[in-house]
């Protein structure tokens, strides 16, 4: 299972624009767009996008600058740009801004979307989530069916619940922050600056349904000042 992967279009030739569109919204993408640089900035910086296809040539603030301008904030948003300039300058320019890739104009709109999809694979974006867990001999968690069962004991889940732990089981070699959870999985804009107890909540519903004893987490645990995360033992 797979939550829609966000996609922003920051490009200013209209039938452009709306081809792309058109394509990624065929493909089960949720996707945005703007025809101009300094709104695209803004909109890139507000953290919700899987990835982001930036044209060079813009009204306001050109792709470079942009590009430039996200990695000041995010060195790991993933960043395809988008131009009808092919020599090897620009492309140089581009990818040593932080562009993960760059592709000329015109292009077949099928490579196009092997490369966005290998963006997201390098990036560990828009992977399959496991449909179900194992967490030691004893838990195992339906995410299909947002059930599962401990030590022969039959749980129940929310949406939200299973949401959170489908990602940080998918990304268990680290710890996941707060800040990270409320923008991959409620869908917040990054460094919004919530004063929310939301995720925290949530983390406390969940472990007195999936740990044996709650007070002592042995599967959903906290990593002092980095976030939480979920073992398999």
């Amino acid at each position: 299972m797979t939550r829609k992967i966000r996609l922003l279009i920051v490009e200013d030739e209209a039938a452009i624009r709306t081809g792309l569109i058109d394509l990624f919204v065929f493909h089960g993408y949720e996707v945005n767009s703007t025809a101009d640089g300094v709104e695209g900035l803004k909109l890139a910086l507000s953290g919700q996008y899987d990835l982001i296809l930036l044209d060079v040539m813009l009204p306001g603030m050109n792709g470079f600058d942009i590009c430039s301008g996200i990695r000041e904030h995010d060195r790991e948003q993933p960043i395809i740009m988008l131009t009808a300039k092919s020599n090897d300058e620009d492309i140089v320019q581009g990818l040593a801004l932080g562009a993960d890739d760059y592709v000329a104009k015109p292009f077949s709109v099928a490579q196009l979307v092997l490369r966005v999809q290998a963006v997201l694979r390098r990036s560990g974006i828009g992977v399959s989530l496991e449909n179900q867990i194992h967490l030691g001999d004893e838990l195992v968690l339906d995410c299909r069916n947002l059930s599962g069962t401990l030590q022969q004991t039959a749980l129940t889940f929310t949406r939200r619940e299973m949401d959170i732990l489908q990602y940080l089981h998918a990304n268990a070699e680290r710890p996941v922050s707060r800040d990270e959870l409320l923008t991959k999985v409620w869908g917040y804009a990054k460094n919004l600056e919530l004063e929310t107890r939301t995720v925290d909540i949530h983390i406390a519903k969940l472990r007195r349904k999936i740990e044996p004893d709650a007070a002592n987490p042995r599967y959903l645990v906290t990593v002092r000042g980095a976030g939480y995360r979920l073992m398999a033992e």
